[in-house]
């Protein structure tokens, strides 16, 4: 069939994405029912899922009534941040997403590990931007006739403040347990699970006796 259909690869991945939301049902099966189960689903990196397509969003709202507690997490490759106007693209893309999705959110720079000294000093600007001061270097490095745009650009990122970034370096087991802990926050997790209260030492002693 995928012959007959001549889709290239990203036509391909929109069509199977789009027969998963046709046979949710299927997809409901498959979850089952477990409880504090913990699902990550590794979503495709095609940006037209995200911002002209509803599907995504459409899987979202069928996992929400099926009472999963939900969160959106945006990668983006650290090593992509090197310079302000692919800080603009990459921060574009992960406001897309959230909005797309409208679901408690988190965007996360991935292989912060692979980074120079100096890179990391570079991307930690953007951890927290400042759109202004972005402002100010777009000036020294981009065509003059851009520069309404980027100022719209700009206003936009500022109008919304809802993009900042969490650096993830998988060698340092801190900056995983930050992610891990973010991620846990924004859905709630484990906060239906039973206090477990320590026993006493005399306790276990006197049971043992």
């Amino acid at each position: 069939e995928a012959d007959e259909l001549r889709l290239g690869p990203n036509g391909g991945l929109v069509y199977c994405m789009q027969h998963l939301v046709q046979n949710l049902d299927w997809l409901q099966e498959q979850l089952g029912e477990g409880e504090d189960d913990f699902f990550f689903f590794d979503c495709p990196g095609q940006i037209e899922l995200y911002t002209h397509l509803p599907i995504m969003r459409q899987l979202a709202d069928a996992l929400a009534q099926w009472d999963f507690r939900l969160a959106g997490v945006f990668l983006l490759d650290s090593q992509f941040l090197i310079d302000t106007a692919k800080f603009f693209s990459g921060t574009l893309a992960a406001m897309s997403a959230m909005l797309q999705l409208a679901l408690p959110h988190h965007n996360i720079l991935t292989k912060m590990d692979m980074l120079t000294r100096k890179q990391r000093k570079d991307v930690e600007r953007y951890l927290d931007p400042d759109s202004s001061g972005l402002m100010s270097d777009m000036e020294h490095t981009s065509n003059p006739k851009f520069r309404r745009l980027n100022e719209a650009l700009a206003r936009l990122l500022d109008d919304y403040s809802t993009v900042s970034f969490l650096p993830l370096d998988v060698q340092d087991d801190e900056s995983v347990g930050d992610v891990l802990q973010a991620v846990d926050m924004i859905i709630q997790y484990g906060e239906d699970l039973d206090v477990r209260i320590p026993k006493d030492p005399e306790d276990e002693d006197d049971d043992e006796s």
